[in-house]
């Protein structure tokens, strides 16, 4: 959308003395002539934005200029302040001091007052803030980590790595490191690290090898799964209503692209007999052998 690459000028002309239309043509995939009249738009609406031509010239903002309103519409500005919200129910810090500097530019929003997103549940997190805190602190500022973590199966060991990026996946955050133990990057679950300590080590950044380029994409998986109606307000409450559908019979089959991971096998136990998996086998054959563990408890 047009909107979206003006803000983006804008936070680019912010950040950088002066950049040539070519460069900004190239990153957007548009013309030159298309970032001209941008530019044109950006000066109607009031952002002090001007042109210097010849060697050495380029796109400028004047100095001391800063983000204004007189860019966005209110709708727009409400959508600006609700994206930020969301992102500060995922638990990134500082982003309330954010949202009450821009919602002092944007008066009249009632962002705060209408919305609350919380991706958290009921159970409280100690500390959580504070760990993202100094993992992202470390990645800014190529430090090198240590910590303890608990892999899936309960197993402890510690660690030092060198952290390279947090990545946001189904509710839940992931840290790309290059473990120094394994000699090789690795995928951390952000709530699995306890103990976080930054250490005045400073790291150069690794590549990444083209074996270890699949940590950066949960894998997923096609589930297939069949529920009584019993069940059936569970599967709203977690998924679109478009991947449910009724059969003759009267069960309900959902058919969901998902992240593979103990969430899914948990969720699918949590349904008991109400509930069973056609597709994949793989899956299957877990939920199986999970039942069964579980009942020899028993």
């Amino acid at each position: 959308m047009k909107i979206n690459r003006l803000l983006e000028i804008v936070t680019i002309l912010l950040n950088r003395e002066s950049v040539t239309a070519k460069e900004l043509a190239d990153r957007f995939g548009v013309s030159s002539r298309t970032i001209y009249r941008d530019i044109d738009a950006l000066s109607s609406a009031g952002v002090p934005v001007y042109t210097n031509k010849g060697n050495g010239g380029g796109i400028s903002l004047l100095e001391d200029y800063t983000f204004n309103k007189a860019m966005l519409s209110k709708s727009e500005s409400e959508g600006l302040l609700l994206t930020l919200k969301a992102m500060g129910a995922t638990g990134y810090p500082e982003v309330n001091a954010i949202i009450d500097k821009i919602g002092s530019i944007f008066k009249g929003s009632r962002v705060h007052d209408w919305i609350e997103v919380d991706f958290e549940g009921w159970s409280s997190k100690t500390n959580e803030r504070d760990r993202f805190s100094l993992v992202r602190d470390a990645i800014l500022n190529s430090r090198v980590i240590g910590f303890d973590y608990v892999n899936g199966s309960g197993g402890k060991s510690s660690r030092v790595a060198e952290p390279v990026k947090l990545i946001f996946n189904a509710y839940t955050w992931y840290l790309i490191a290059f473990c120094q133990k394994n000699n090789e990057h690795r995928m951390f679950r952000l709530s699995r690290i306890k103990n976080v300590q930054v250490t005045e080590r400073h790291f150069t950044k690794r590549e990444i090898q083209e074996h270890e380029k699949q940590m950066s994409h949960i894998p997923t998986v096609r589930l297939k799964l069949r529920c009584d109606e019993r069940v059936l307000h569970r599967l709203y409450d977690t998924f679109d209503g478009e991947l449910i559908c009724k059969n003759q019979e009267g069960t309900f089959d959902l058919m969901v692209e998902i992240p593979e991971d103990e969430w899914v096998y948990g969720y699918i136990l949590s349904l008991g007999s109400n509930a069973q998996v056609l597709e994949p086998e793989h899956i299957r054959r877990i939920i199986k052998a999970k039942a069964k563990e579980i009942f020899e408890k028993y």
